[in-house]
């Protein structure tokens, strides 16, 4: 099989379902955010985060995956077919898990903090702020995206945030007040 098709060389895409549509798509759109949040969490990987924080992004990661499937499946019935596609408020109870987890490492916050720190931390912020850009293009979704999805990417981007700080708490480096 070869990476290139040349069948979006006019601008369109094909949906699971095999519909054509535009690049521009609100849905390809909103895809195609979660996308690049999961090569920012790749990028994030690279820089060795310690195994648990790995195999935490790992799962993230293949989440995205599945959120992105959902996306290109206008007729909503990938998910029903396919286990690895489907997410439920199981997933969204295991991201707010983590950031319990994850929270008790650090110290209180009681300020704003300024994104950056180290690499990975500041990839982490990245990625969180990309996160909530693929939140507004999938809340802005007609129809609206199932609302286990949008609770998802919105405790997503919290634990983002989280985990952002715990890797700079982790490597020494203070966090900078606003």
């Amino acid at each position: 099989m070869k990476i290139y098709t040349r069948t979006g060389d006019g601008g369109e895409t094909s949906l699971f379902d095999g519909t054509r549509v535009s690049k521009a798509d609100s849905r390809v759109d909103a895809y195609g955010e979660v996308d690049e949040l999961n090569a920012w969490l790749g990028f994030a990987r690279a820089s060795r985060l310690g195994a648990d924080l790995d195999e935490a992004l790992v799962h993230i990661q293949r989440d995205l995956f599945a959120l992105g499937a959902q996306r290109a499946d206008p007729a909503d019935k990938i998910a029903a077919r396919v286990t690895k596609v489907s997410l439920g408020e199981v997933d969204v109870e295991r991201l707010e898990q983590l950031i319990d987890r994850l929270e008790a490492e650090l110290p209180p916050l009681r300020r704003f903090i300024l994104a950056g720190g180290a690499p990975p931390g500041a990839a982490l912020h990245v990625a969180r702020t990309v996160c909530r850009r693929a939140e507004r293009r999938i809340v802005a979704l007609q129809p609206p995206a199932d609302p286990v999805l949008v609770r998802y990417v919105n405790r997503l981007s919290d634990l983002l945030f989280v985990l952002a700080r715990v890797v700079n708490h982790r490597a020494g480096i203070p966090e900078t007040e606003w």
